[in-house]
């Protein structure tokens, strides 16, 4: 699914008012209908609503949603800012005339907010509907508006935000003084999230986001552009392809993993099992000699070549040529492994996969970076992306960072979170909609570097493979979140569920 920008969606509703021969207005009812439904299937009547509405598009969504709660017996205070009188949209100036033609002489409140403004009191037992500003906001709120939202969002109310919560931009707020935006507990958005609330530090302005309906049209939503991607299952159903009855292992590939060290032989076993359970042919560990035993008792399908050292890795020999060779699980950054790692990178002409303690090397060698081979794929973590890169204080910042590094190196980036972002170097950019904070343990991300290894090997792009192995390994992980819980899984439960992960997307 496409994720858009804010001018994307602009462009798709003027183009869907424009083919469908309708007004703003009736699209903004399309909108209002949706919103109004979902307060009134939460709340009865007896509640106390309080409306903010700007005096924007935003606004006219908000007085649209009031004139519907009071046709269904709701009466809802409203608060119209007009603060430069005659400035309404067009739009919000007609809702607030229909407004006051629909409640006529009833006693209702509303107050048009011309100069000065005496909030109401508001407590917890309120729910207060934030239409104050939506996806046209271009600059940071200032003036009276900042302590408006202050004190909604100091009063305990319960705040409900329409399309985004005013203040907050839809992609990028570096720069947004978050003490200025509106703390919603829910979100009601229209046709799909906007990419800043997959970033974990606007979790709390945007509270528990639900996307509703409002019919734009399909083919306006086709040919508008966007360089963000929502991946969900019926994105990976498309690109998976079911295996041929008459192959056999070595047409599904070959999978060298460097991986292991002394106490450190289950981020081998992990990547090991990751890849097997994923469908590659053949799986080869290269690891220090003391890891024989372990994972030919652990992982007995696995190939085991061993380091000429006997606790580390010291040296990485390419003895065949395999599909893919990923790097990094477990195998630590001491003075000799860091030296082979080294050695690896300025010598492999290939593209690779590199994760882990491959990064952690590479971090104590940034001239590296210029040597990785081109289209190869980093999967770090935000301690290892920073380590790499420099120290970034939110998710923004270290997707824009990766955005320009992945152009500059011509990699693939990886960035492990909540919500997994692959990041190419034509700047397109995925967004995980699989997993859970169960995921959250040791071992996980080593289970992710041997499926997405397994499935280049068996030749899925590399580019696509990275995506589609982000999203199976999301998906096993909450398969096994069924069985385990989110407190109780442990990494080889991802292992264990992959296959099963696997078969639900191709059905």
């Amino acid at each position: 699914m496409k994720i858009f920008t804010n001018d994307g969606l602009r462009r798709i509703g003027d183009r869907t008012v424009e083919k469908e021969d309708i007004a703003m207005l009736d699209l903004i009812e399309r909108a209002a209908s949706a919103v109004s439904y979902e307060l009134i299937s939460r709340w009865r009547t007896s509640k106390r609503f309080v409306i903010f509405a700007g005096p924007g598009d935003n606004g006219a969504d908000a007085l649209a949603v009031a004139r519907m709660m009071y046709e269904q017996g709701y009466r809802p205070e409203v608060y119209l800012f007009n603060i430069r009188s005659a400035q309404l949209s067009p739009c919000c100036l007609a809702n607030r005339d229909r407004y006051l033609e629909t409640i006529g002489d009833d006693d209702v409140d509303f107050i048009e907010v011309i100069q000065n403004f005496t909030p109401p009191a508001l407590d917890e037992n309120d729910v207060v509907v934030d239409g104050l500003f939506g996806n046209g906001l271009r600059t940071p709120l200032k003036g009276g508006y900042t302590a408006l939202v202050q004190y909604i969002n100091s009063s305990g109310a319960y705040v409900v935000s329409i399309d985004i919560p005013s203040g907050m931009f839809g992609e990028w707020n570096m720069g947004n003084d978050r003490r200025n935006i509106i703390h919603a507990n829910l979100t009601l958005t229209y046709h799909s999230k906007r990419l800043a609330f997959y970033f974990a530090e606007n979790a709390e302005f945007v509270g528990e986001c639900k996307v509703l309906d409002i019919e734009l049209d399909p083919e306006s939503v086709a040919i508008t552009p966007t360089d963000y991607y929502l991946i969900e299952r019926d994105d990976v159903h498309e690109l998976m392809h079911p295996r041929n009855p008459f192959s056999n292992k070595y047409d599904h590939g070959t999978v060298l993993l460097i991986a292991g060290s002394y106490g450190m032989m289950g981020a081998a076993v992990l990547a090991a099992r990751g890849a097997l359970r994923t469908g590659a042919g053949l799986v080869t560990v290269h690891a220090p000699r003391c890891g024989y035993q372990v994972l030919q008792t652990a992982v007995p399908e696995a190939l085991f070549e061993p380091d000429r050292n006997e606790i580390m890795t010291s040296s990485i020999d390419m003895r065949h040529t395999y599909s893919v060779v990923a790097l990094g699980p477990g195998i630590g950054y001491n003075d000799e492994t860091l030296e082979a790692v080294h050695q690896f990178i300025m010598n492999f002409k290939r593209p690779c996969l590199l994760d882990a303690d491959a990064l952690n090397c590479i971090s104590r060698r940034p001239m590296l970076l210029r040597s990785i081979p081109p289209r190869s794929i980093i999967t770090p973590h935000a301690i290892e992306f920073d380590r790499l890169f420099g120290e970034h204080n939110t998710d923004e910042e270290r997707l824009k960072k990766a955005i320009d590094v992945s152009k500059l190196y011509n990699i693939t980036i990886v960035l492990k979170g909540h919500y997994t972002l692959t990041v190419r170097p034509d700047s397109k950019i995925y967004v995980n909609s699989s997993g859970n904070a169960g995921m959250a343990t040791p071992g996980s991300g080593d289970v992710l570097t041997g499926v997405i290894a397994a499935l280049i090997a068996q030749n899925y792009p590399a580019d696509w493979s990275v995506v589609l192995g982000v999203y199976l390994h999301g998906l096993a992980g909450d398969l096994a979140a069924q069985v385990h819980g989110t407190y109780g899984m442990v990494a080889s439960d991802i292992v264990d569920h992959l296959g099963k992960a696997i078969i639900e997307v191709m059905k």
